[in-house]
């Protein structure tokens, strides 16, 4: 018995100070330094993208530790945040915590727009936030640093909004540190956008987040010196250069760099960019993931669930240890440059090896860079036919213009190499296309069990305040595990929402889907109580927008307390472009009332 309480006292003694762990920021000798309870922390990070998938949480930070990774970095909380936090904690991993701010103006990475001259209620929202997520999470052992914003000032266009978020994120920060003093905070600019703005109205920032891609990283500690800025950095992205520091080929097309340059950079720079920088707490790598669009080649540690050299490199920069199995080189990769009609086939130039000569799987793949940010993203599949001995043939697909198109090498351990190139394909069709988003096919889910929306719950109409929206409820579902519950807290007045794309847009930035071979639009819906009545359908954005739904259909319909499907003929709608993909308009007459919506398809 003594022992076990023995053993009950250390334990609690251990969760004591991790709960209490001190973070500090240092200078000694000329060198700042991250600090944990007294001793260095030299930052060993990855962004880390899959947040969201918590029954693997195990095996990631497994393969995390592995990996020599010290620290995560994320940009944001969310619903799993804790669970995310506790599988940090117990692998002994710490997290620069997200906190978002909304963007000036659509950018490189995301589409959203936020005035900060004149939405004061969207800033105390942020604000809000801010405090909740610092107030929720300040004594998780797992909490390193709070890293407020990522890259604001280089998505907004003017001065004056530039100065007024400056201010406020003082205000953010400077309210953080009274209500926690263990932790440093962080902001994120790209590259050294946000150095000046900081500086002159933002103090209270402790560490100076940079993204920086390629060769640049090199070059951030002069640029801090420059400006006489004796403050600590670190790199809270960084890889091999990115596509906005490419230039096009001759077909118009950026080629990235190779599978070994990729991991040469990553490699090379933590060894003589990163690490021996005195004003340098480290790195987050960007970015532990995967994916199948066209970021993930380029960039990420997976590709379609296979290991890209980023993976590779990662594990060697911070551990030493060469890659386990060599990712297959793609020596040569050619096609002709000649401007090439849709559909016709053409031979490639393709030359392959592998260190441990094992079987090779080659597919084939495109991408282009037009359009709404979704279909520029798409990586398809491409058709092609005979074998590396006999030589391939790849036939051009339905586009125009610029093309990227890809090889993939996999081998037997499940890794892939990645090669690029373009061509200058035509299509007529292709050519007169007026609404450039990407292609889906019937049946294609605006909801189904709350997973992957397309369009997201960002149109509020009416009087919204009294309207709150769960699209995770579990409680009235009719299949699968969640639903839509759209609930309104008022006696009367009017209420509507769209499911949307591009989120927070009324139709001044392209998105959607051109939805194929779809007859009908339908879903299930209820109600708490009969007598409910509810306008629902898709297609919401009128012509005076400069991206418009190309339909707009819907019906009244009297919801019950029970189930009921209802459908929209769609056969003759034209769907070249469906951006509201779910619209829901409804009115109190006298009591509260909750809509409940599930299975929304066009089929």
């Amino acid at each position: 018995m003594k022992a076990v309480l023995h053993s009950i006292f250390i334990f609690a003694v251990l969760c004591t100070f991790c709960v209490n762990a001190q973070v500090t920021v240092e200078k000694k000798d000329s060198i700042w330094q991250l600090e944990v309870n007294g001793k260095p922390f030299p930052v060993k990070g990855v962004t880390f993208g899959h947040e969201n998938d918590t029954a693997n949480y195990n095996r990631y930070f497994k393969d995390l530790q592995k990996l020599g990774i010290n620290t995560l970095r994320t940009w944001a909380t969310g619903e799993h945040t804790k669970a995310f936090l506790d599988a940090a904690a117990k692998h002994n991993i710490k997290v620069m915590v997200g906190i978002w701010m909304r963007h000036g103006r659509p950018g490189m990475e995301d589409d959203d727009s936020f005035n900060y001259l004149k939405d004061t209620q969207g800033m105390e929202t942020m604000y809000q936030q801010a405090m909740n997520v610092v107030e929720m999470y300040k004594n998780h052992p797992a909490v390193l640093v709070w890293g407020v914003g990522n890259e604001v000032y280089l998505n907004m266009a003017t001065d004056a909004e530039k100065e007024a978020y400056s201010k406020f994120l003082e205000r953010v920060c400077s309210n953080i540190k009274k209500i926690d003093s263990k932790h440093p905070i962080s902001s994120t600019e790209a590259w050294t956008f946000g150095l000046d703005w900081w500086e002159k109205y933002v103090p209270s920032i402790d560490i100076y987040g940079l993204n920086s891609y390629g060769a640049g990283a090199n070059l951030l500690q002069e640029e801090l010196q420059k400006r006489n800025i004796d403050k600590p950095y670190v790199i809270t992205e960084f890889n091999v250069t990115g596509e906005w520091d490419i230039q096009n080929d001759s077909n118009g097309v950026k080629i990235e760099p190779s599978d070994e340059e990729k991991y040469n950079t990553i490699v090379n720079g933590y060894n003589n960019w990163i690490k021996n920088k005195s004003q340098c707490l480290g790195v987050y790598i960007f970015h532990y993931a995967n994916g199948n669009d066209f970021g993930t080649p380029w960039l990420f540690t997976h590709h379609r669930g296979l290991y890209r050299p980023t993976y590779w490199a990662i594990r060697k920069a911070y551990t030493g240890k060469e890659p386990t199995n060599h990712i297959p080189k793609i020596n040569s990769f050619e096609i002709s440059n000649d401007t090439l009609k849709s559909g016709s086939w053409i031979p490639i130039t393709l030359n392959v090896t592998d260190v441990e000569n094992e079987k090779l799987d080659i597919r084939f793949y495109y991408n282009q860079r037009t359009g709404s940010r979704k279909r520029r993203n798409q990586i398809n599949k491409l058709n092609f036919r005979s074998s590396l001995t006999e030589g391939f043939e790849i036939q051009v697909p339905k586009e125009h213009g610029a093309v990227k198109i890809y090889v993939n090498v996999q081998d037997t351990f499940n890794n892939v190499g990645i090669a690029s190139t373009g061509i200058q394909a035509t299509d007529a069709d292709a050519k007169n296309r007026k609404y450039l988003v990407p292609k889906v096919q019937a049946p294609f889910y605006v909801y189904k069990d709350g997973d992957e929306l397309p369009y997201l719950p960002t149109g509020y109409m009416g009087n919204y305040q009294a309207m709150t929206v769960d699209t995770k409820h579990t409680q009235e579902v009719y299949a699968g595990n969640y639903a839509i519950k759209i609930s309104y807290k008022e006696r009367s007045g009017w209420y509507g929402l769209a499911f949307v794309d591009p989120k927070n847009d009324w139709g001044d930035i392209l998105g959607g889907y051109t939805i194929e071979d779809a007859k009908q639009f339908s879903f299930w819906a209820k109600s708490d109580f009969d007598g409910v009545f509810a306008t629902i359908g898709f297609g919401l954005i009128e012509n005076d927008k400069p991206f418009p739904d190309t339909s707009k259909k819907s019906k009244e319909i009297e919801l019950t307390s029970k189930w009921k499907k209802y459908t929209l003929n769609v056969k003759r709608a034209d769907l070249r472009c469906i951006r509201s993909g779910l619209v829901i308009f409804s009115s109190s007459s006298g009591a509260f009332q909750n809509i409940y919506i599930d299975e929304v398809v066009f089929e």
